[in-house]
């Protein structure tokens, strides 16, 4: 189960990243956060750049409405996305 909060920023939530696999993916979630597999390398923040923008892309959003806030430069980030429903992120990782 993802852990969700609402704010009036938007919706934050922590992704898990899992760089150099071989394709982007959603790979469920583990300990409450997103976890996705980025095909990107975790180096000049290639990984962080690839994860917002496949979050954007699953979200069908705007990049510039998906904000990385913390944990730059660790696998696990915290994310906040403006203009969706927390129903829509957690509908990318569906319950095992």
């Amino acid at each position: 189960m993802l852990q969700i909060s609402t704010t009036t920023k938007g919706i934050i939530f922590s992704i898990l990243v899992l760089p150099r696999s071989p394709r982007n993916e959603v790979a469920g979630a583990v300990d409450g956060a997103l976890k996705l597999r980025i095909a990107a390398p975790p180096t000049e923040g290639k990984a962080n750049a690839e994860c917002m923008r496949y979050l954007s892309q699953l979200l069908r959003v705007p990049k510039a409405q998906v904000a990385l806030i913390g944990g730059h430069k660790s696998r696990k980030k915290t994310v906040c996305i403006t203009g969706v429903k927390a129903e829509a992120i957690e509908a990318l990782a569906p319950s095992e």
